[in-house]
């Protein structure tokens, strides 16, 4: 299992509300993609600015093919991350 979580801070409190929009269709399509175990946008109640992306995907190749798809090429990558600072965290599930 990959684990990877994606720390987004918006650059401007103007863009919060398309950011969160793009956000949940990007994850609602993720879902469906193949490997795709988890995927959930979460926005920070102290920083209404950050953002959090939890995703579990069942091989480093499912994630690999994620980051090709339709989606993620001509909605995330042009539309979401012009807008924001991004802190991606490959991570270890410790429990």
């Amino acid at each position: 299992m990959i684990h990877n979580n994606v720390i987004l801070r918006a650059k401007r409190s103007e863009d919060i509300e398309e950011i969160s929009s793009l956000l949940t269709i990007q994850a609602k399509v993720s879902l469906t993609e193949e490997g795709c175990e988890r995927f959930e946008v979460y926005q920070s109640e102290t920083d209404a600015q950050t953002f959090i992306l939890v995703e579990w995907w069942a091989t480093q190749e499912d994630l690999d093919r994620h980051k090709t798809a339709k989606q993620f090429v001509e909605v995330y990558v042009p539309k979401v991350i012009p807008l924001v600072e991004r802190f991606p965290h490959p991570s270890t599930r410790l429990i």
